[in-house]
């Protein structure tokens, strides 16, 4: 039985493996592909995420600027 199994599959020799510089790009690629997926997991619409995360940091980026120059200018008054 175990000669006719040892003709099927290949001998150590004859399989490939890649060298370490392929093996080191294939695992950041699959970290990267990993990675993404998990940004998107539950999203319907990964751009509108982005542009709000933009937007967000847009507006935070503007208040720090408002209280570096003083604050807003805007009074309230009360009639």
């Amino acid at each position: 039985m175990g000669i006719f199994l040892s003709c099927c599959k290949p001998s150590a020799s004859d399989v490939l493996t890649p060298d370490a510089e392929t093996r080191r790009r294939q695992q950041v690629e699959a970290a990267e592909k990993r990675r993404a997926e998990e940004a998107a997991r539950g999203v319907k619409d990964p751009e509108k995420v982005k542009r709000m995360q933009q937007r967000a940091e847009e507006m935070e980026r503007r208040e720090q600027e408002l209280q570096k120059d003083g604050g807003a200018t805007l009074k309230w008054t009360a009639d």
